[in-house]
C-alpha cells in the first residue's frame, strides 16, 4: 500500500519538461507526415500560380483581309493590322499588388489549418499522457486487489472469513481488471487516431507525466503576441488591404483603355501603311465597382473588430479558467496528501479493527479523489493547450 501511495504522488505531482519536447517531437513527425498538410502545401502552390493569371498584357489582335475586286479588273485588296490593348499603366501595378497580397492571405489559411491541426494533435497527445497515468494507477491498485484477494482466499480456505467478505474483493479485483482492459482499448483507439494523423505512421507516447503549465502573468502584454499570431485576424487584415488595392485598380480600370497597333492596305498599284492608335472610353462597364471596394473595406473593417474583441473575450475567459484551473489543482493536490487516510486504513484492515468491505468503501474515496486530481490535471492542460493555440509553434 505505501508503494501504492508513492508511485502515486509521484506520477501526480511531477511536472516533466521532457514531455514538453516530447510532445513536440509528436508534432514535429506529424507535420512532416500528415496527408492533408502535404495536400494543402502542393495545392497552395497551384493557387499561388492560380493568383498570377490575369496580370499581364492582353493579347495582341492581328487581322488578315485578301478581297476580290469585281470588276475583276479593280484587281484584289489585301489589309494587314495588328494591334495591342493597354489598360491605364498603374493597373498593372495593383494587379501584382493585389496577387500579392492573395498569396499572403494562402499562406495564413495554411497556417490555420495547420495550427487547427497541431492543437487537435496536441490533445490527443495530452489525453494518452492522461490514459497512461491513470494506467500506471490501475497497474498499483490491480497488484494492491490482488493481495487483498489472495489474503482474502486464505483466510476464507482457514475459515477466518466469510463468502461475503471473499467475494466482495474478487469482485474488486475484477472491476480493476476491467477497468485496466478498458483503458487499454482506449489506448488503441487514441493511438490509431494519432497515427491517422501522422499519415499512417504510428507513434508510440509512453509518457505518463504532463508538460510544464506556464501562465501568462501580464495577460494584457501576452494577448498582443498572440493577436498577432491569429491566422484568422491576419486575414482580415488582409482581406482589407486586399479591398484597398482592388478600390485602386478600379480607379485604375475606370481610365480610359488605350490601343496601338500597324496597318497595311495594299490594292492594284497603291499600298498604304502606318500606326494605328484607338483609345476604349469605360463610360458603363466599371460602374460601381469602385463603391463596391469602398464597401467591402467598410465590411471587413467592422468584421476586424467584432473578430478582435471575440478573440480577446475568449482568451481572457482561458486565461481565467486556466488560474483557477491551477490553483485548484495545487490546492487539491496538498489536501489530499494532508488528509490522506490510505495508510491508516491499510493499518486498520490489517490489525483486523475494520471489516474487507469497510476498507474498500474507504479506500474507494481515496482512489476517487486520485482520479479527480489526474482529471484536473488534463483539464488545466487541456486549457492551457487551447489559451496557447495562437501564441505558440
Amino acid at each position: 500500500m505505501n508503494r501504492t501511495i508513492v508511485i502515486t504522488v509521484i506520477v501526480l505531482s511531477s511536472f516533466c519538461v521532457f514531455s514538453q519536447n516530447t510532445i513536440n517531437d509528436f508534432l514535429a513527425e506529424i507535420e512532416k507526415n500528415n496527408s492533408k498538410l502535404v495536400a494543402l502545401r502542393s495545392s497552395l502552390k497551384a493557387q499561388k500560380l492560380e493568383n498570377r493569371t490575369g496580370n499581364y498584357l492582353q493579347n495582341p489582335e492581328v487581322e488578315f483581309h485578301y478581297l476580290w475586286g469585281n470588276p475583276a479588273s479593280m484587281g484584289n485588296r489585301t489589309d494587314i493590322s495588328i494591334k495591342q490593348s493597354f489598360d491605364f499603366p498603374s493597373a498593372y501595378r495593383y494587379k501584382n499588388q493585389i496577387s500579392d497580397i492573395k498569396d499572403l492571405q494562402m499562406d495564413i489559411e495554411y497556417n490555420r489549418q495547420y495550427r487547427d491541426l497541431m492543437f487537435k494533435a496536441r490533445i490527443i497527445c495530452l489525453e494518452l499522457i492522461y490514459i497512461n497515468a491513470v494506467i500506471v494507477e490501475h497497474n498499483s491498485r490491480l497488484e494492491h486487489a490482488e493481495s487483498i484477494a489472495n489474503s482474502e482466499k486464505r483466510k476464507y480456505d482457514n475459515g477466518e472469513s466469510n463468502v461475503l467478505e471473499y467475494n466482495k474483493t474478487q469482485l474488486n479485483l475484477l472491476n480493476v481488471k476491467n477497468s485496466l482492459e478498458t483503458l487499454t482499448i482506449e489506448k488503441e483507439s487514441m493511438m490509431a487516431e494519432l497515427a491517422g494523423l501522422n499519415g499512417g505512421k504510428s507513434i508510440k507516447i509512453d509518457n505518463d507525466d504532463f508538460p510544464v503549465v506556464e501562465l501568462p502573468l501580464d495577460f494584457d502584454q501576452w494577448y498582443s503576441m498572440a493577436e498577432t499570431s491569429n491566422p484568422v485576424l491576419n486575414w482580415v487584415k488582409k482581406e482589407i488591404e486586399l479591398n484597398q488595392r482592388q478600390e485602386k485598380y478600379q480607379r485604375a480600370m475606370s481610365l480610359p483603355k488605350i490601343e496601338a497597333g500597324y496597318m497595311s492596305e495594299k490594292v492594284v498599284g497603291e499600298q498604304f501603311q502606318g500606326v494605328m492608335i484607338g483609345m476604349t472610353i469605360p463610360l458603363w462597364e466599371n460602374k460601381n465597382t469602385v463603391k463596391h471596394a469602398k464597401e467591402n473595406i467598410i465590411a471587413y473593417q467592422d468584421i476586424e473588430a467584432d473578430t478582435k474583441l471575440q478573440f480577446y473575450s475568449h482568451l481572457s475567459t482561458l486565461h481565467r479558467k486556466a488560474l483557477s484551473l491551477q490553483s485548484s489543482l495545487n490546492k487539491y493536490r496538498n489536501e489530499l496528501k494532508l488528509y490522506s487516510n490510505s495508510e491508516l486504513l491499510h493499518k486498520a484492515l490489517s490489525g483486523g479493527e475494520i471489516s474487507i468491505i469497510e476498507y474498500m468503501f474507504e479506500v474507494s474515496i481515496y482512489y476517487e479523489s486520485i482520479e479527480k486530481l489526474m482529471e484536473l490535471e488534463l483539464e488545466l492542460n487541456k486549457t492551457v493547450a487551447e489559451l496557447n493555440q495562437y501564441a505558440i509553434w
